[in-house]
């Protein structure tokens, strides 16, 4: 016979495991790391559906039912808040050893080849610690270092890198100790170990760091759930977040890049049209997103479509800045120039998006010596912000390449003028 105080004992092992969920969950927050919860729980649920001693219970067995249910089947550590172990930075360090030399491949992410974040993805989640792909959005992962004195081994360090800023990081690696990190820097290297030098930011991502806000919900793109917005005039609304967070991990685009180029496009109205006849979102010409396959007026489309026309750019010219003058005045007049050409218009719109992506005042590189293009004059009309592409349209949906001079000079006067 059961007496009261194991019946009360049983109850109240349900009870404590069920109220300790809510706070494991926002601990795993950080990491999405939420499975290893989730079977932590049901352990100790399955522990108590025996009921107590002396009775017979005809529950199914938890981790062998309700986990595969779940997808959870199989061994997962389970976090601290249910006394299981987590991964420690000198494990990380062990981890990321292990592929030294691994050569650097742009968008890699397995031991046949990595870039940074790839890397970085890759050798964390061997540990069952999820991260993003992204070094844009590792750097929103876990919570912030104040300083390299205050580093861990297997912390993230960022820096801006060719194709980022300090506020959206290009390149990021792991720190092993005593000045040094482990990292794939670019084409032509391999991972390997690099002086730390003075990152942008560091992250600790490991289970247990303090939970942060999901990056869906905010932050990174500046958004609050509570409003919908930014804030102010030409603010995001919360309801394009995610159609911006998705493209820019999808083709590898700083997001903050993304949401800088809409704001100075269209101010993030999906329906506006230019005087040159810009369409949507992105401010997308005509031509340009029937080649790309996109409805302009669709924010998800134009996003999309806007993202892989920059993440073209960014591989064709190696920066940001020429990145969006290709976008604003077509990617023969950054050719020609070598660099920003000396467009009044497009010169403003670089330095407009540049501070908008948070580098207020940098500058904008000087244009290498070239011959003065053929098609258009230096001095090409100048337009108001928000005027859309002026460059060539792509000859695939998929790839940002360079049309012919003649379809460039054609849409560049229609949209300038």
């Amino acid at each position: 016979m059961t007496s009261l105080g194991a019946i009360q004992g049983y109850l109240a092992n349900i009870q404590t495991t069920m109220d300790g969920l809510p706070a494991a969950l926002q601990a795993a927050a950080p990491t999405g790391n939420f499975p290893a919860v989730l079977q932590s729980a049901l352990a100790a649920l399955d522990g108590a559906a025996g009921g107590p001693a002396g009775t017979t219970s005809t529950a199914p067995t938890a981790t062998a039912s309700t986990a595969s249910q779940l997808g959870l089947a199989g061994p997962i550590a389970a976090p601290a808040a249910f006394g299981g172990t987590t991964p420690t930075g000198a494990a990380v360090v062990a981890e990321a050893e292990k592929f030294l030399g691994v050569p650097y491949v742009w968008g890699g992410s397995t031991p046949s080849g990595f870039d940074c974040s790839g890397l970085v993805q890759y050798v964390y989640g061997q540990l069952g610690v999820s991260l993003p792909r992204t070094s844009q959005q590792q750097a929103l992962a876990g919570t912030p270092v104040s300083s390299i004195a205050q580093a861990q081994p297997g912390d993230l360090v960022f820096y801006a890198g060719s194709d980022g800023t300090a506020t959206s990081p290009g390149h990021v690696g792991i720190y092993l100790g005593n000045g040094q990190m482990l990292d794939a820097p670019y084409t032509g290297t391999s991972v390997q170990i690099d002086p730390v030098g003075n990152p942008v930011a560091i992250r600790r991502v490991l289970p247990g760091s303090a939970a942060t806000t999901p990056l869906s919900a905010t932050g990174a793109l500046g958004t609050s759930p509570s409003s919908g917005t930014t804030g102010g005039a030409g603010a995001l609304p919360a309801s394009l977040a995610p159609a911006f967070l998705s493209a820019a991990s999808r083709y590898g685009v700083p997001v903050s890049l993304l949401t800088a180029v809409a704001k100075v496009e269209s101010g993030f109205t999906p329906t506006a049209v230019s005087s040159a006849g810009a369409q949507g979102l992105m401010q997308l010409m005509p031509q340009t997103a029937a080649s790309l396959g996109v409805n302009p007026f669709d924010p998800a489309q134009a996003i999309d479509g806007a993202a892989r026309l920059l993440s073209g750019y960014l591989q064709q010219f190696g920066s940001v800045p020429d990145a969006l003058a290709a976008y604003n005045a077509g990617p023969n007049a950054v050719t020609q120039y070598g660099g920003v050409p000396p467009y009044p218009q497009t010169q403003a719109y670089v330095q407009s998006v540049l501070q908008s992506m948070g580098s207020a005042g940098a500058a904008i590189p000087a244009p290498a010596a070239a011959a003065a293009p053929t098609t258009v004059p230096a001095s090409a009309p100048t337009g108001a912000a928000g005027t859309g592409i002026a460059g060539a349209t792509p000859t695939t949906a998929t790839t940002a390449t360079t049309a012919t001079t003649a379809t460039t000079a054609t849409t560049m006067t229609a949209r300038l003028a």
